[in-house]
């Protein structure tokens, strides 16, 4: 994997970087991808994000792996699912 040198952050910014890396639990690496990754997707037309939506379902495709029959498969998922959270509407 490829890697950058950011050169001349700003103090204010890479304390910014700081906070919402320990307020979200992520190393400084990880929040600079993810804020990156988000920026980047902002700016991305709609063909574009819908191709990269069709590239990550294609790279799932066939990844399941069972001997049990698709029925008995989606009962079992069913079966297992929580009721979750009451939410106020």
């Amino acid at each position: 994997m490829s890697s950058i040198t950011l050169k001349d952050v700003p103090e204010e910014l890479l304390t910014r970087l700081r906070k919402a890396a320990a307020r979200d639990r992520r190393s400084l690496n990880q929040e600079a991808l993810i804020l990156i990754e988000g920026g980047l997707a902002a700016h991305e037309t709609a063909e574009e994000r819908a191709q990269r939506q069709l590239t990550a379902w294609r790279s799932l495709a066939g990844s399941w792996a069972s001997n049990e029959a698709f029925e008995d498969e989606v009962a079992a998922l069913y079966a297992a699912r929580t009721a979750g959270r009451e939410v106020s509407l």
